[in-house]
């Protein structure tokens, strides 16, 4: 299986499963001299954490992250800062419970993976999904902390604007809101709308789909290449 591994000079390869013993990433081409600790990586994986509300998977998992490479303390200073050498991160999982997709081990459940697992490798983890799980995102939450002390003067933060066909009032959008309802959610009387809105939608067994708006802030000119790997042609704007 292959297509791990996301980057070029910022490089990032996960590993893991839903619900195997642990999760985790490898981060290549961070530069040395950079002040980074636990506590860093860990305030966007509580961000992130699952069981926070009604509206998120009820697996208690506390996403504790530990480095285990590309750190060391500065012998003049003391600070742990980062080498330059590749960075190693774990989070355990302690919330395994296999069993309880025992039950669909021989279904195929529609909007997931698990046929395409079953059609590319002849074999699929139904164990909550295996690699295709969103559990698996938690690595990401935790690179994507350390690519933020890279760029200290990029600031890229997301929204959730659209849930099924109701879009929220642009004119009421507030980043300090989005901390402050489970939808992460800038316009606070549509965050309120959605709670009713996909209570109903859970309660007809169905599911719905939603957008989300990702805005970065402060952007330096030059990244990207001129022929390949372009920012313009990397992003996808609506």
């Amino acid at each position: 299986m292959s297509h791990n591994t996301f980057g070029h000079l910022f490089r990032v390869t996960t590993f893991g499963e839903s619900h195997g013993v642990a999760i985790g990433c490898v981060v290549d081409g961070c530069p040395p001299l950079i002040p980074l600790t636990v506590e860093d990586i860990q305030r966007d994986l509580d961000r992130r954490r699952p069981g926070q509300s009604r509206f998120t998977t009820q697996r208690q998992e506390l996403d504790v992250v530990k480095i285990l490479s590309g750190v060391m303390a500065h012998p003049e200073t003391g600070v742990q800062v980062t080498t330059g050498t590749p960075i190693g991160l774990l989070i355990e999982n302690t919330d395994q419970r296999s069993k309880d997709y025992s039950e669909i081990k021989d279904k195929f459940r529609p909007g997931h993976a698990d046929f395409t697992y079953e059609a590319k490798y002849g074999l699929r983890d139904y164990r909550g999904g295996g690699r295709s799980s969103a559990r698996e995102t938690a690595t990401r939450v935790a690179a994507g902390a350390i690519a933020r002390k890279v760029l200290p003067e990029i600031k890229i933060r997301g929204a959730l604007v659209q849930m099924g066909p109701h879009k929220i009032d642009r004119d009421k959008w507030d980043w300090d809101e989005i901390g402050c309802n489970p939808f992460f959610c800038p316009d606070k009387d549509k965050a309120a709308f959605f709670e009713d809105y996909l209570d109903g939608v859970r309660k007809k067994g169905s599911s719905i789909g939603a957008v989300i708006e990702v805005v970065a802030e402060g952007v330096p000119p030059g990244l990207g290449a001129p022929i390949y790997a372009k920012l313009d042609s990397e992003l996808r704007p609506r």
